[in-house]
């Protein structure tokens, strides 16, 4: 049985590597720092009109305004704080393996990644099962730009589903951790195949995936 504490030890995780790395280290998230990552961690748990704005596209000014303001702070008290939500939903163990498993997974390898000479984490199978649960609730949303039909499958285990049907699928395998990272838009994973036709295939690559 996964541990329901996965999205806590991603979180602790990239909060000692942040802190490793310090606040101007590159991130996979554009041009964003370590600094401006932390920040946007903190917008999302901590101020919840910013927050708004990094879920709905039109208010995203407030969630840059909230971040500029965040980013300012001292950087270790602001990696302390993401460490630490404190008393916030999302720190109550259902709401925390919901909604932060895969964010806290995909932003710790944003980090891990972006630095030269990376190579794949072996997550154990408790956890990889875990993430392949907790993609449903968004994968469909994440490929429906590219406008083809969508199967994931497991490399490692005889597991596979459906996001868009229709004829000659584009099937993505790989692990599950590594099939979050493509689903999110990350071009550095390992071990994920796409197969199907040539055009179709493009089409998904080339897709905005993202909320």
């Amino acid at each position: 049985m996964a541990s329901p504490r996965f999205a806590r030890r991603e979180r602790h995780a990239l909060c000692d590597l942040l802190l490793d790395l310090g606040p101007e280290a590159p991130t996979l998230c554009g041009d964003w720092r370590t600094r401006q990552l932390a920040a946007h961690l903190f917008v999302r748990e901590r101020r919840p009109i910013g927050a708004v704005g990094i879920v709905v596209p039109p208010l995203e000014g407030l969630a840059e305004q909230a971040m500029s303001r965040i980013a300012r702070r001292d950087y270790r008290r602001l990696v302390a704080a993401v460490r630490s939500p404190g008393l916030t939903p999302w720190a109550l163990p259902p709401v925390e393996s919901l909604a932060n498993s895969i964010e806290f997974l995909v932003h710790h390898e944003d980090v891990r990644r972006a630095r030269p000479g990376w190579t794949p984490r072996v997550l154990p199978e408790p956890d990889e099962d875990l993430v392949w649960r907790r993609l449903w609730p968004m994968a469909a949303l994440l490929v429906r730009r590219a406008g083809v039909p969508v199967r994931l499958a497991r490399s490692d285990a005889d597991a596979s589903r459906t996001l868009v049907r229709g004829e000659d699928p584009v099937t993505v395998r790989g692990r599950p951790s590594e099939l979050a990272l493509f689903l999110l838009g990350r071009e550095q994973v390992h071990e994920v195949d796409l197969l199907g036709p040539d055009a179709a295939v493009a089409r998904l690559r080339a897709a905005d995936r993202s909320f």
